[in-house]
């Protein structure tokens, strides 16, 4: 039998450093929200693969759909010989991205590339080059991309400088003392000190950090984004890769915020587990790009296109929406019952069953009680994640068609650890 220790070795062999892996653990077979190792050892995925598995591992529908499409072709890219599916797909954002305008659609293959080809377009159409994005936001690890994430380690660390044009305004969080009036006037000073408005091409955050801290902007300094936007002739982009397909209790978080982007970006879960991403947006701004300026060899797959067909109509045939509601309704309730008995509980928060507390004592971060429970927590059989700029954060990721069994013994070991942390 395959060990994970001796898996381990060959990897360090022959992986480059700068790939990271979390978990020390190989996965050898998974099904819905578990996974078996190749030691045979049984976890509870409180991950999903970063924010991939909403429908869970496996989900039996997405893979009848793949295996379908598997026994016709696999490839053509769409860009030579197209195919009904990438349309569908296409069909189907345009009509549940928010935003009651025409719309169109193009489909690529990583989140990375979803938002680097929202800020081509968004600088196609308005013919600006400049772009706001907020502290602790998390785009991507392109070059682009990383220039528009907010935070330097561990993603753009000893890679020097990112390219220019890319401004960083406050993401407004009240557990760290910044007002929506104070992220509006970071925005403010970047025009006064920084570049003009008709320099701007584009503002870019996520309605709900991601890598950031599970940080959820309100409706009301979205909408104030939105005025903005609109009085300036800038683009609003929501970058939904994590908060899409569901996570939030509505299909995109933006649904809850009041206003529409411009552009919405979408990856992960989207597709199942299959690399599918793209960018829905109004349909004058997604045409301000002419022929073979969007695009990329994989992008929109047969294989990830048939997934997300399929994971759409789970959804529907599911009401996983009214579940991802009902899941994070019972996270938060067994967090936050933790919360009177461990001060270093700061907070408990999270829109539908995107959830996450953060760990906090005498006013600094404490992202060692945070590596301490995610060790102690795989040790008893669940996997977690961290976040937040500090890593102090945990949060819970776990698969929307989770068993109400799984999920409160899960939120057990996690309470388990608590205990064992404050001992």
């Amino acid at each position: 039998m395959t060990t994970n220790n001796e898996l381990m070795t060959r990897r360090q062999a022959a992986v480059a450093r700068g790939v990271g892996q979390i978990h020390p653990i190989y996965v050898d077979k998974a099904l819905n929200a578990k996974v078996w190792d190749v030691e045979g050892r049984e976890y509870l995925d409180f991950a999903g693969g970063i924010a991939v598995l909403n429908t869970g591992h496996l989900h039996a529908k997405v893979v009848a759909a793949v295996k379908a499409q598997l026994d016709n072709f696999s490839h053509t890219c769409f860009m030579v010989l197209g195919y009904e599916s990438y349309i569908a797909v296409c069909e189907k954002l345009n009509s549940k991205v928010p935003g009651d305008f025409p719309k169109k659609s193009a489909l690529f293959t990583s989140g990375s590339e979803a938002v680097e080809n929202a800020i081509k377009v968004a600088r196609a159409y308005t013919k600006r080059a400049g772009v706001i994005a907020f502290t602790s936001g998390y785009h991507g690890r392109t070059m682009a991309t990383l220039a528009l994430t907010g935070k330097v380690a561990p993603y753009s660390k000893s890679m020097g400088l990112m390219q220019a044009n890319v401004f960083r305004a406050q993401y407004p969080c009240a557990l760290h003392g910044v007002s929506d009036a104070d992220a509006l006037a970071s925005i403010e000073r970047i025009f006064k000190n920084d570049a003009e408005p008709s320099d701007i091409a584009a503002i870019i955050l996520e309605p709900v950090q991601g890598e950031g801290g599970f940080y959820a902007a309100s409706p009301s300094f979205m909408r104030a984004l939105r005025d903005l936007c609109d009085r300036e002739g800038i683009m609003l982009v929501a970058d939904e890769v994590q908060t899409g397909a569901g996570r939030t209790g509505t299909f995109f978080a933006m649904e809850q915020m009041g206003v529409a982007a411009d552009i919405t970006t979408f990856a992960k879960s989207i597709a199942g587990g299959f690399p599918l991403a793209g960018i829905t947006g109004r349909q004058e701004v997604m045409d301000a790009i002419g022929p073979g300026g969007l695009g990329g060899t994989y992008g929109g797959n047969p294989l990830a296109c048939a997934a997300a067909l399929a994971v759409m109509e789970t959804f529907d045939e599911e009401d996983l929406l009214s579940r991802a509601n009902a899941v994070g309704q019972q996270i938060k309730h067994s967090l936050s019952a933790l919360k009177p008995q461990y001060p270093m509980i700061a907070d408990v928060r999270g829109l539908g069953a995107m959830v996450a507390l953060e760990l906090i004592e005498q006013g600094q971060p404490k992202p060692e009680y945070c590596a301490k429970i995610i060790a102690s927590a795989r040790a008893k059989g669940l996997i977690l994640l961290s976040c937040g700029t500090y890593g102090n954060v945990l949060r819970i990721l776990v698969p929307l068609t989770v068993s109400d069994c799984d999920l409160q013994r899960g939120l057990g070991i996690i309470a388990e650890c608590f205990a064992e942390l404050n001992g």
